[in-house]
């Protein structure tokens, strides 16, 4: 079990990419606290399946799995968050800033409310949690920050100012912590997903699935496990001397 006996905290981590990382990570031998706003079922019933890996499932000890209310948007909200993971489970290890949101629009059109939120979610609560764990990733010497961007940050898209100016800051976010916080041997990575099999995007109009899969050189879209395993491999300390990195899972979507 390569993450045996640490704790990861993943936002945003009750469905799609975010859950996939959620049970990742816990396979590969980590207990997880993850954050619900509103779908508390979804993230009870993930939190559960967390618990029930282990040794029936011949890996080693159960599971632990934490469940908290929390808004990302707020700076608090993540403090409290991350105090009442070292509470329950002891100590934190790694943080995957997952949690997103998108809501489009040109930008002739764009409303201030819709550029406010995404930014709030997408990029402050990024900044939120990071600061809430960096304090504790410094004095333990250690820890692993993986922020979960877009290809769309590194390239812009049409109808999501707001979402690629975000996901853009995640970069830049990124590369900078990793300055920061290298001294202290702590990695900050980043994952840049292209268009993945989730229940979003499942649901999306036949167009637009078929606009990505004629940009994508493999000819499919990703799943989010082929999004976690990136991540969790950069949580291990196989990847100890990788920081500041942007890695695409995209298939080829943007070369």
């Amino acid at each position: 079990m390569e993450l045996e006996g640490k704790v990861a905290i993943v936002t945003g981590g009750t469905r799609g990419i975010g859950r996939a990382i959620v049970l990742d990570l816990a396979a590969n031998g980590a207990d997880v606290a993850l954050n619900y706003r509103k779908s508390a079922d979804l993230a009870a019933e993930l939190a559960e399946s967390v618990r029930g890996m282990g040794p029936s499932t011949g890996s080693g000890r159960s599971r632990r799995a934490l469940v908290v209310q929390a808004d990302v948007s707020s700076f608090d909200d993540a403090q409290h968050m991350v105090q009442q993971v070292l509470d329950e489970l002891g100590r934190v290890d790694i943080l995957v800033n997952n949690a997103g949101m998108n809501w489009d629009g040109v930008v002739w059109k764009m409303t201030e409310e819709q550029w406010d939120r995404v930014i709030a979610v997408d990029l402050k609560g990024t900044f939120n949690y990071t600061r809430a764990v960096t304090p504790i990733f410094r004095e333990q010497g250690a820890g692993k920050i993986v922020n979960i961007t877009s290809i769309n940050g590194l390239r812009g898209k049409f109808g999501q100012t707001n979402y690629s100016a975000a996901k853009a800051g995640v970069i830049g976010f990124t590369k900078a912590c990793a300055r920061d916080l290298g001294r202290y041997s702590i990695n900050v990575n980043a994952v840049a997903p292209g268009l993945i099999e989730t229940e979003m995007v499942r649901e999306a109009p036949e167009k637009v699935r078929d606009m990505a899969l004629a940009e994508i050189v493999l000819g499919r879209l990703g799943l989010p496990e082929e999004v976690a395993h990136v991540v969790t491999f950069l949580c291990t300390e196989k990847a100890r001397h990788v920081t500041g990195q942007v890695i695409q899972v995209d298939g080829g979507q943007y070369i």
